[in-house]
């Protein structure tokens, strides 16, 4: 009886805390999201002299680190814990920043970029594990989809916030946007390590045998037995590639989308403002998602909402209403994003979690290597309002394959 009542009430605390996790990762989600540079880093660099081709590059370095350290890192996360994973994140992004704020030369500013690459591998999937795997111990997954949106709206409002103050400090000096986003990181670091509880729901002796390799063997056997998963569902590997794909170019035209504003004559602090109204409509339809998809269904989903991005990349690149369009395709990669990962979650193990979510984030990686410098380097020769038109048509091609793919599987 002593034993039973122990382990209720062990129950009830852990119920507790993993509660909490997912209350308490609104406000690190909203931290973490509230970097003051997001709207200006590629007009700064452009300001230090550096080319549009040379941004392109620096982002490429950043995707190619990304690249080889994403699934190393989500193995990291599922070995040795999430809530470890997202804190090393945020101290090396603050390294990062702290770097970039006194180079000068593309080199220094290289080894930022692969410092922030790390950082960002550090947190991918690891978030989205532990608020899973919370809600699979409280035994509600099947409201990820909605609990996710109500995270999107923390980050698109701490976005929101960034994009207008990082404006705004800029017009008096670019380096107090990169002092205020160093305090801030700072600030969501302490709040994950008091905050945050491991979600433990992979078998304890599962765990220790992995420790019980050295660092390398405990990593390579974590991928291989999350390349297996890829081999018996195919369908979390079509998942990754579509999504990533319309996720890689909306991240393109949103920093793109800065210097040609730049270019025309807007303010900092203008493009700012323009930028955070499509952060809070995407945080909007990110909060819908789950009453969207309730009515279209997951191949609805699938289906219609990449041509709706597509449609929205059109706009952009032959009106004159680039911002208007630019609204709807971040909304349409919200609700694509939020739909994706719920659907990816429900197909994997909690233990190969991270390093699965992880692979999603190496699929970014590769498309915004190939993308983000063929941007740069056509803007650079002749502009970027044809770079638009190039990666649009390119988006079509995808987006009508992608249709006739799902139309032919409901077909047999």
């Amino acid at each position: 009886m002593i034993n039973q009542n122990l382990e209720k009430n062990n129950n009830e605390i852990s119920n507790k805390k993993m509660s909490e996790n997912i209350k308490n990762n609104y406000a690190y989600t909203f931290f973490n999201s509230m970097n003051l540079t997001q709207g200006l880093w590629m007009i700064y660099l452009v300001s230090k002299g550096q080319s549009l081709f040379a941004v392109g590059l620096l982002e490429s370095i950043f995707h190619i680190t990304s690249f080889l350290m994403e699934v190393p890192t989500g193995a990291i996360s599922d070995i040795y814990g999430r809530k470890i994973s997202r804190l090393l994140g945020r101290i090396i992004f603050i390294f990062s920043i702290v770097l970039l704020v006194f180079a000068n030369h593309f080199i220094f500013f290289a080894i930022s970029f692969v410092f922030s690459a790390l950082s960002y591998n550090l947190e991918s999937g690891s978030g989205e594990a532990l608020i899973y795997d919370s809600l699979k111990i409280l035994k509600k997954e099947d409201t990820y989809m909605k609990i996710f949106g109500k995270v999107e709206i923390s980050y698109q409002l701490g976005s929101t916030i960034a994009l207008i103050l990082g404006g705004y400090l800029a017009k008096f000096n670019y380096n107090y946007a990169f002092i205020g986003t160093i305090i801030i990181a700072a600030i969501s670091l302490f709040y994950g390590f008091f905050n945050f509880t491991e979600a433990i729901i992979i078998k304890e002796e599962n765990i220790k045998e992995k420790k019980k390799l050295n660092f390398l063997t405990s990593i390579q056997d974590q991928i291989e037995n999350s390349l297996s998963t890829f081999r018996n569902q195919r369908k979390v590997g079509y998942l990754i590639i579509i999504s990533m794909l319309m996720s890689s170019v909306a991240t393109s035209f949103f920093f793109y989308l800065q210097n040609y504003f730049k270019f025309n004559g807007y303010s900092e602090l203008k493009i700012g403002f323009i930028l955070s109204i499509a952060s809070l409509i995407a945080a909007f339809g990110a909060s819908k998602t789950h009453i969207i998809e309730k009515y279209i269904k997951e191949r609805g989903i699938l289906m219609y909402i990449p041509i709706f991005m597509t449609l929205s990349l059109l706009g952009i690149s032959y009106t004159n209403y680039e911002m208007f369009f630019y609204i709807f395709l971040t909304l349409g990669e919200s609700i694509l994003y939020i739909a994706v990962n719920d659907y990816i979650n429900k197909l994997i193990e909690s233990e190969y979690r991270a390093t699965i979510l992880s692979f999603m984030s190496m699929a970014f990686s590769l498309c915004m290597i190939i993308f983000f410098p063929i941007i740069g380097l056509i803007g650079d020769h002749y502009s970027l309002k044809t770079s638009f038109i190039i990666i649009s048509w390119s988006f079509v091609i995808i987006s009508l394959f992608n249709y006739y793919n799902l139309a032919k599987i409901k077909k047999h």
